[in-house]
């Protein structure tokens, strides 16, 4: 049996990803991070493709802070039956580089360079919606840090946490 077929006790199931062009966008080169984010909430600016791959969203935004919701299922378990912490990571960096960029002027931009990243517990593909929220705590001329974690909308638990070190790229 190949890898693409199917035995009776596991039929085939698929998963359509479509991506939807957004709404047409002001040049956001002229504006700082904090407004294309809030423009990104508001649905003026799309939002970043991943987001939709990996099925999380843009939920809150303030100076210094940004939250994101995600909704794991089957599409992102490993081999373990879990779901891949690739899923955690990818929302921690997401509110952490968000929460920099919240504090970065017009034509500044980020990279990050660290991300520290720890898995409390497992993630199935049928627990709810996971939140997960970033705060920056340092945004220099040329460094920023942050940390963010993610939380069980449903329970309360945390289930992982994580730090970043960016660089503050200016123009």
């Amino acid at each position: 049996m190949t890898s693409h077929e199917t035995t009776d006790s596991a039929p085939a199931r698929s998963r359509t990803h479509d991506r939807q062009p957004g709404p047409e966008a002001p040049e956001p080169h002229g504006m700082s991070g904090l407004d294309m984010l809030r423009a990104t909430l508001k649905g003026t600016l799309p939002d970043a493709s991943i987001m939709s791959t990996m099925s999380f969203r843009l939920t809150d935004v303030a100076e210094g802070f940004v939250a994101f919701e995600g909704d794991p299922g089957d599409h992102l378990l490993n081999y373990m039956g879990t779901v891949h912490g690739g899923f955690l990571a990818t929302l921690l960096d997401s509110a952490l580089g968000s929460s920099v960029m919240t504090r970065l002027p017009a034509g500044t931009t980020y990279a990050t360079v660290q991300l520290g990243v720890h898995l409390i517990r497992p993630v199935l593909a049928d627990t709810p919606t996971l939140r997960c929220e970033g705060t920056a705590l340092h945004v220099g001329r040329t460094t920023a840090t942050a940390e963010a974690r993610v939380i069980g909308t449903h329970d309360g638990k945390l289930y992982a946490h994580g730090t970043t070190t960016c660089a503050v790229l200016r123009p």
